[in-house]
C-alpha cells in the first residue's frame, strides 16, 4: 500500500533533501524516524530535491508498505522527528502514483530583506542594495513565461534531459519600505539551481548591472550569461506542489517570517 505525506521542513541544517554522504538531508533523518517506528529500514520516495539550506513550506514524499499501520503514524512521526520537520497529513493512495514523477506544477517563494537583522537570517536573503529599479524587475519577471528554454539559466544543463521549463506565473511582492521582496514562481518543473539563478539575474536588472534586453537575451538563447551567481539558498522555499489527483493548501502554520508580503 502506498502513502502520501505531506510535510514541511526548514532546511537551516541540512544539506538538502536528498540522502548522501556528505552530509545529514532531510530524507535521512525522516527514513530514520520511520524505521524506529515501524522497525525495519525503509526507503521514501520526494516530489524532488532542495539544496543544502533550502526550506520547504510543502512537500511530499511517498512510502511503500505491506500492510496499513493500525495506530497513528502522524502523532509518533512528529514525535520522533526534530522540531525543524513536521507531518501534516499521511494520505492513503488508491495504485501507485508517483510523489516525483506524477506531480504535474511546484511553486517556490523567495525572500529577500535589504536591511540586517537577526531575527531573518535563516529565513530570508540579506542583500544590502538600495533603490533597487523594481519597475525593470518586474519587466524582466514578465518575461519569464513567454520562453520556454532555461539552459541558459541552469548551472548544469547537461545534466538533463532536456532544458524546458513552462513557467506559468512569477511575480514579486514588495512591502511598502521597499526592503522585504517576495519573489514567486511555478512551472512544471525547475532545472538545478534555476530559481536561485533567475533572482540573481533579476536583482541584476534592479541595480542596473544587467539591461532588461540582456536578460532577455538569455531566455532567447542569443547569448549566454559570462557568470552565473546562484541568489542565497535560505530565502528559498518550496512552498507548493500540485497533482492531477492532489491539490492541498499547505499547511498556514509552517511559513517564513516574511510570508505577509
Amino acid at each position: 500500500m502506498r502513502y502520501f505525506f505531506h510535510i514541511g521542513y526548514s532546511g537551516t541544517h541540512y544539506n538538502g533533501w536528498q540522502r548522501h554522504p556528505y552530509g545529514v538531508g532531510v530524507q535521512q533523518v525522516i527514513e530514520d524516524g520511520l524505521k524506529k517506528i515501524l522497525k525495519q529500514p525503509v526507503a521514501i520516495v520526494g516530489c524532488g530535491r532542495t539544496d543544502a539550506g533550502v526550506h520547504a513550506s510543502q512537500f511530499f514524499f511517498h512510502l511503500d508498505v505491506a500492510q496499513p499501520w493500525e495506530f497513528d503514524m502522524l502523532f509518533r512521526l512528529n514525535k520522533v522527528l526534530p522540531p525543524d520537520i513536521a507531518v501534516f497529513d499521511i494520505i492513503p493512495m488508491e495504485g501507485l502514483p508517483h510523489a516525483r514523477f506524477d506531480a504535474c506544477k511546484r511553486s517556490y517563494d523567495y525572500f529577500i530583506h535589504t536591511y540586517k537583522d537577526p531575527f531573518l537570517h535563516q529565513v530570508s536573503s540579506l542583500y544590502h542594495v538600495r533603490n533597487l529599479n523594481l519597475d525593470t524587475m518586474q519587466a524582466a519577471t514578465a518575461l519569464l513565461p513567454l520562453y520556454t528554454d532555461y539552459r541558459h539559466l541552469c548551472l548544469t544543463p547537461e545534466e538533463h534531459d532536456n532544458t524546458i521549463c513552462h513557467v506559468t506565473e512569477a511575480r514579486w511582492f514588495i512591502d511598502q519600505q521597499g526592503d522585504r521582496l517576495r519573489f514567486q514562481i511555478t512551472a512544471n518543473r525547475f532545472l538545478s539551481r534555476m530559481i536561485r539563478i533567475i533572482v540573481g539575474q533579476l536583482l541584476q536588472t534592479g541595480t542596473g548591472v544587467l539591461s532588461l534586453q540582456e536578460f532577455e537575451s538569455y531566455l532567447a538563447l542569443e547569448k549566454a550569461p559570462k557568470h552565473l551567481s546562484p541568489a542565497y539558498p535560505q530565502g528559498l522555499y518550496l512552498s507548493k506542489v500540485t497533482y492531477p489527483f492532489l491539490d492541498m493548501s499547505p499547511s498556514p502554520s509552517f511559513s517564513s517570517a516574511g510570508a505577509s508580503l
